[in-house]
């Protein structure tokens, strides 16, 4: 079976009050954040707490991202930035480079796919994930902190449908 979740991260600034989430249903999703983040912290943070999230769970995994930096980071560059000590072809370090080690051990044999989806068009996985983000980022924004949700909880192992449904 497939589980199928949308990741996502808000900033309000970039720098600024962040948040990230990651949503597969009503009774399954998480978020946080920070007093101050970037948006890209937010996106990683977002398929890290997800990957931790599930790592008992033996499912393929399927995460829709509106973040091309994400899933280019995690499918493309990952592997050559290791080779060169976490830095980037000119020769300038890694950014974010602690979530990226964190989500390169996360990912060790795990059968992950990501795919792309347009932010804001309406896919309903990656609405609801933008919108926690969002609410995450505000609630830091006024000085409290956000609902975490209820995580996998009692659901966990359970399929989200079928791999490229949602």
């Amino acid at each position: 079976m497939t589980l199928i979740a949308a990741a996502d991260g808000s900033a309000l600034g970039n720098p600024g009050p962040a948040g990230w989430a990651w949503y597969i249903d009503a009774d399954r999703w998480a978020s946080g954040g920070w007093p101050k983040g970037t948006n890209n912290m937010g996106e990683l943070t977002a398929v890290l707490d997800l990957l931790l999230s599930t790592a008992g769970i033996d499912d393929d995994l399927l995460i829709y991202c509106d973040s091309m930096y994400v899933i280019n980071s995690l499918t493309k560059w990952l592997p050559g930035w290791k080779r060169k000590g976490w830095r980037k072809g000119d020769g300038k370090p890694v950014l974010n480079v602690d979530i990226m080690k964190a989500l390169d051990r996360a990912l060790q044999g795990r059968r992950v796919r990501f795919e792309w989806v347009k932010g804001h068009s309406g896919h309903p996985l990656n609405e609801e994930a933008d919108r926690l983000a969002n609410a995450a980022a505000v609630a830091f924004s006024q000085g409290r902190e956000p609902d975490a949700g209820p995580g996998l909880g009692a659901r966990a192992a359970e399929p989200s449908g079928p791999a490229g449904g949602g």
